[in-house]
């Protein structure tokens, strides 16, 4: 049985969070609340009606880590109160969290958006929640999240996540929308390197990038790989070069932006062969470090990984996709719940799959507190 000092532990991390609610109202403690509900959606729990069947079902689990006096609120109000916290404040709590999770050695971090489709009231003004968040490739944690303000996008949202997160020696990898040279200072800001993907959004910056790459006599560093699986055939040819002077001159016009601490391009070339039919595509990259074409082909890669084992585990495993909270920070705070969760999921021992572990900790209290002590 873990002790109330190591899950005191846990919440302490959370202890900047202000109750939203009037002092003199309030009957159920907000860490009470915010337990229920990271317990109950850890044990598969989809809605606040379920986190408080949950939780009745479970009081004396509960019970082991605070007095829960009064039990189980209302779904009701675990929705208030979810719904009034404050987003950016409990977002900045769950990356301090996380940085004490995080081994010191540095990793390719990757930064990608998602979109919680269900969660919009279009009746209202009020689109689907849109969320960047931040993953490290190596340990598989997700470092950190920010939503997008209504009338933004993710080139406003990705520096202030950049901002609360620790990325000293680490590679952040970020695709096209994030290749902006305030994006590329902020990193560097942050003692870390950048591999940005370039597209038609730089046309001339694209357009010459292209052009070298076309151009079989230059020397580059080159890496290939393949990949077999589906009936499918990746042949993935990395190219890589750290002439880059031709990319900082004043040539093109006088004030032109340019990144900074730019240090090597990259191409990549992905053959598909499916069906007897093959298919060619290339991406091209910008680094601020001499990177070699190993090393770079490990990069890109990783990058997906954001895609496959965050954002489709979201959807899979956890139905974020579904979720129909609508009001308030309701719909990021949850989204920081599962972050959350499925962080602490991942820190099983076992080689379960994450269903099974998340199936695992609702049959299984003891399970579940296994999850909850190495965190403490």
């Amino acid at each position: 049985m873990a002790s109330c000092e190591a899950k005191r532990g846990l919440l302490d991390h959370f202890s900047a969070l202000e109750d939203p609610r009037q002092s003199w109202k309030v009957v159920y403690p907000l860490p009470e609340i915010m337990l229920a509900v990271l317990c109950g959606t850890m044990a598969g729990a989809e809605d606040f009606v379920e986190i408080r069947r949950w939780g009745n079902m479970n009081l004396d689990f509960l019970r082991r880590f605070l007095p829960f006096a009064r039990g189980i609120p209302s779904h009701d109000t675990l929705n208030d109160v979810v719904n009034a916290l404050d987003g950016t404040l409990f977002a900045a709590c769950f990356t301090a969290w996380v940085d004490g999770l995080r081994e010191a050695e540095p990793d390719i971090v990757a930064i990608d958006g998602k979109t919680s489709c269900r969660a919009h009231a279009r009746s209202k003004g009020r689109e689907p929640l849109h969320l960047v968040s931040a993953w490290a490739s190596r340990q598989r944690l997700v470092l950190g999240q920010q939503a997008t303000d209504a009338k933004s996008n993710e080139i406003t949202a990705i520096p202030l996540l950049l901002e609360r997160l620790e990325l000293k020696g680490a590679l952040v990898t970020i695709d096209a929308m994030g290749c902006q040279t305030k994006i590329a200072q902020a990193i560097l800001d942050r003692e870390a390197d950048y591999l940005l993907a370039v597209k038609e959004n730089w046309p001339a910056l694209h357009g010459e990038i292209v052009s070298f790459f076309a151009d079989d006599a230059q020397a580059l560093d080159r890496y290939e790989t393949t990949d077999g699986e589906h009936g499918r055939i990746e042949v993935r040819r990395h190219a890589v070069s750290h002439d880059v002077g031709w990319l900082a001159t004043d040539r093109r016009f006088p004030g032109e932006p340019r990144f900074p601490g730019l240090a090597a391009v990259g191409m990549v070339e992905a053959e598909v062969e499916r069906n007897g039919k093959t298919s060619r595509e290339r991406r091209y990259y910008l680094c601020s470090t001499r990177i070699d074409a190993r090393a770079f082909a490990r990069a890109v890669r990783c990058h997906w990984h954001i895609e496959n084992r965050l954002h489709w585990v979201l959807d899979v495993v956890f139905h974020d996709d579904l979720c129909r909270l609508r009001s308030g920070f309701g719909p990021q705070n949850i989204a920081t719940v599962r972050h959350m969760a499925m962080n602490l999921i991942r820190g099983a021992k076992d080689k379960h799959s994450l269903k099974v572990r998340r199936k695992s900790a609702a049959w299984d209290v003891n399970y579940l507190e296994s999850l909850l002590r190495p965190t403490a």
